[in-house]
């Protein structure tokens, strides 16, 4: 049972020292690089709501002129 407990320490403490390592590697980008990139994915998100709006319109459009010209 005791060796059970070992063999666990001993891996959780690998699977830690292998989390620490890859966490070194990481290339954290700087303030102005993140800045830019949030600028562009809210603009981008923007535009692509303002899409989703106007094709909602024309096909909501569309849908009514189909529903008054057959009923």
């Amino acid at each position: 049972m005791a060796e059970a407990k070992e063999k666990k320490k001993r891996s959780i403490a690998a699977w830690w020292s292998g989390i620490r390592s890859e966490w070194s590697k990481i290339a954290w980008p700087d303030r102005k690089k993140v800045g830019r990139q949030t600028v562009a994915t809210i603009i981008v998100s923007a535009i692509i709501a303002v899409l989703i709006v106007f094709f909602d319109m024309i096909i909501r459009f569309g849908i009514d002129r189909v529903m008054t010209i057959g009923g």
